[in-house]
């Protein structure tokens, strides 16, 4: 009877490590997805129930009004709107206090990961002290010379189970280049370690 007992408890942890996180992240997808709908959704504004006199919730139309509306951007942004436009829209906005410093670092932050020049895409080993101690982080920056740093380097450590991060300074010669991809060192620190790096 132990023995069986000791199997169903292996076989519960083992499928606990399959379903949890694959739960996990199915329901984080689903929250996140139905609360940007829910944020975004106009249907209950602009079509109202006659009888009732209630506002009709369409399912979905908040998520696909952003998609249509990136879609729509990105193809005036590639076809219609020229560089003038654009250097002028940037001196517009600059003249937007709060506005400037949050449109800048979200912009920024969104082309670091998915624009043509990508900043997450190389990651080091930087060593810490002199006890030995690494730290896995990005190089973002090849050269601090411009703030009076000749021969340092910017390199951004995110925190594992988040998406934030910080970035130091450190000398050239601390940094180590790995040769993985960026996409599964992120993961891996991401993880706190756990996830593989092949």
């Amino acid at each position: 009877m132990n023995r069986f007992a000791r199997a169903l408890f292996n076989y519960f942890i083992k499928g606990m490590l399959v379903v949890v996180p694959l739960g996990v992240a199915i329901f984080l997808i689903i929250w996140a997805v139905a609360k940007l709908d829910s944020a975004l959704n106009l249907s209950d504004v602009l079509w109202v129930n006659p009888k009732t006199g209630k506002g009709i919730y369409v399912p979905g139309l908040g998520i696909l009004t952003v998609l249509t509306l990136i879609m729509v951007a990105g193809v005036l942004v590639t076809n219609v709107i020229t560089d003038p436009i654009k250097h002028w829209f940037a001196r517009w906005l600059n003249h937007i206090p709060l506005f400037k410093f949050l449109y800048s670092s979200i912009k920024d932050f969104t082309e670091a990961f998915v624009g043509e020049e990508k900043k997450f895409n190389e990651p080091v080993l930087v060593e810490v002290g002199t006890s030995g101690v690494k730290k896995i982080g990005f190089l973002t920056r090849k050269d601090m010379g411009a703030i009076g740093l000749p021969g340092e380097v910017a390199v951004y450590f995110p925190y594992s189970y988040s998406f934030a991060g910080q970035v130091v300074i450190v000398p050239a010669s601390k940094v180590k280049h790995i040769d993985k991809s960026a996409a599964d060192v992120m993961k891996f620190v991401i993880s706190g370690g756990v996830t593989e790096l092949d």
